[in-house]
Formats: C-alpha cells, sequence, structure tokens
C-alpha cells in the first residue's frame, strides 16, 4: 500500500450501511410500482408495466408533468435572474450592502409550509396584495391569484422566487467576491463598457455559481411540493397540480399506491436525466470559458 492512501475497505462500514438505510429500502419500494398494491391489503398481484402505461393514458398525469416542467424551467429563470441583479447590487460599494444582504437572505432561512401559509392569506381575494391595490387606485389589478387557473401557476412561481432568490444572490456573491479587483479595474482602463465587462470578465468567472445555482433550481423546481399543497392543493381543479403533489394524493387519498410509486419512479428519472444533462451541459461551458 503506498503511502498516504487509505486502504479501501474503510469505505465497507460505510456503504454498508448506505445500503441498509437507503438503497435497499428505496429498491423495494420501486418493486411496489409493478403491482396494484393499495398500500394496506398485504396481498400484492405483479401487473408489470401497467401503471407506467397507464401514466401516459392518465390526462392528470400528463397535466401534471407540463406543470411540473413549467414551474422548475420559470423558478429556474426568474429566480437565477434576480438571484444575479440582487448579488452585483449588493457587491457594489454602498453603505447599506450588509444590511441588505441579511434582508434579502432572510426569505430562504424560513421554512416553505410558513412561506406558503404567509402568502395564502396575501394572496386571498381580500389579503394584502388586493387590498394594496385598492389603496392605491389600482383596483382593476384585483385578482382571485389562487382561484383563477390563468395565473396560479406564476403565483405560486412568484412565490418560491420571493423566497429562494437570496439563496441563488449568496452563492452568485460568492463568485463576485472571488473576481480580482485588479481585473475589473484593468478592464475599465481597457475602455470596456458595464456589458461588456460582464459578458467577458464577470460572467466567466461565475460559471461555476451559475451552474450550482441552476443545478440547486431546476432539482428544487422539479420536486417542488409544500408551497403548492399549502396553497392550493393542485387546484382551482388540476390548474396547478404538480407530479409531487398527485403523488400524494395517489397514495394517500386514493389508495393507489402502486401507482403512485411508478409516478415517484418518473419523477426521480427525469430529475435525474435533467440534472444530470444540464450539469454536463454548464460544466462543458465552463470549459469553454476557461
Amino acid at each position: 500500500m503506498k503511502a498516504g492512501r487509505a486502504p479501501w475497505w474503510f469505505l465497507v462500514p460505510a456503504l454498508a450501511l448506505y445500503a441498509f438505510v437507503v438503497l435497499v429500502p428505496s429498491a423495494q419500494g420501486a418493486a411496489f410500482a409493478f403491482t396494484d398494491w393499495d398500500g394496506l391489503d398485504p396481498v400484492r398481484r405483479f401487473i408489470g408495466l401497467d401503471n407506467f402505461r397507464e401514466i401516459l393514458r392518465d390526462p392528470a398525469g400528463r397535466g401534471a408533468a407540463v406543470n411540473t416542467l413549467v414551474i422548475a424551467i420559470a423558478i429556474t429563470v426568474i429566480q437565477n435572474a434576480i438571484g444575479l441583479l440582487l448579488a452585483l447590487g449588493v457587491n457594489a460599494r454602498i453603505r447599506s450592502r450588509n444590511v441588505l444582504r441579511v434582508l434579502l437572505f432572510a426569505p430562504a432561512v424560513m421554512t416553505p409550509v410558513v412561506t406558503a401559509y404567509l402568502w395564502k392569506f396575501m394572496y386571498a381575494p381580500e389579503g394584502a396584495i388586493n387590498g394594496l391595490f385598492d389603496a392605491v387606485g389600482l383596483g382593476a389589478w384585483h385578482s382571485d391569484f389562487l382561484g383563477n387557473p390563468s395565473i396560479v401557476l406564476w403565483s405560486v412561481v412568484g412565490v418560491v422566487v420571493w423566497q429562494f432568490a437570496g439563496y441563488s444572490m449568496v452563492i452568485f456573491l460568492a463568485g463576485l467576491q472571488g473576481i480580482p479587483a485588479e481585473v475589473i479595474e484593468q478592464s475599465m482602463v481597457d475602455g470596456a463598457g458595464p456589458v461588456k465587462r460582464f459578458w467577458y470578465v464577470v460572467r466567466p468567472a461565475l460559471a461555476p455559481a451559475i451552474t450550482v445555482n441552476l443545478m440547486l433550481s431546476i432539482i428544487g423546481g422539479l420536486k417542488l411540493f409544500d408551497q403548492v399543497w399549502v396553497m392550493t392543493g393542485g387546484g382551482p381543479g388540476r390548474a396547478s397540480e404538480t407530479l409531487s403533489t398527485l403523488i400524494y394524493k395517489n397514495a394517500f387519498q386514493f389508495g393507489e399506491f402502486g401507482y403512485s410509486i411508478a409516478l415517484a419512479l418518473v419523477l426521480t428519472v427525469a430529475v435525474a436525466v435533467l440534472s444530470a444533462g444540464q450539469y454536463r451541459l454548464l460544466r462543458a461551458q465552463e470549459g469553454g470559458d476557461a
């Protein structure tokens, strides 16, 4: 054995524990996707791929998949755009920058359920937002944010962005503070304007932070549950139904555990494929910028 290298078998206890706690239960649970188990009956009948075929035939499943994808894309784009703008703002040499950083990051430390209940009351027809519109003479903007199928998804997206834009800001801010001041000053001396300076100097240096933020956003958006369930329960109708809420309903309200586990497997594969593809693309982009 070479000096300084630990033998691989030191990993065996940790791997065995991981397999016992995570891998084995996950495999046993995944096997239920191929049965008609209702969650209570000890007898389970093997039905092959019927649950997965049902997903393709089920309008609720297709609608939930579309809603999940829309939410994930919207959160990823809007949250990171706002987070980047906030990071650029608080990175400037202003006296209140430290206070602003704390205030902007504060929503991220709140639990999603508390945040969802807070905004549920604010979104109510007689809530604070509509009250503010009425107070400033914008009564025409009065809306039922969680009861209107055409805007309910964007209302949910707005809550998630409000809570986690500060989280993205902190990651971008860490990348910005890693850029030497001399590099920025030299680009200014060379005559680069704010746009060119950002694109050719700041953006390449932020590539790792962009990768991390986009990965976290897309994964969080695909598995979003708490905010949707608390604010809308998937409604009105199925306008805000996501794969996570549909999985919960089928498992614990309708007793279709086999079908819900099949949905969970589809969601897991989707998250893995999309996040892995995004990661490879972003890492390749980092290499190109470097």
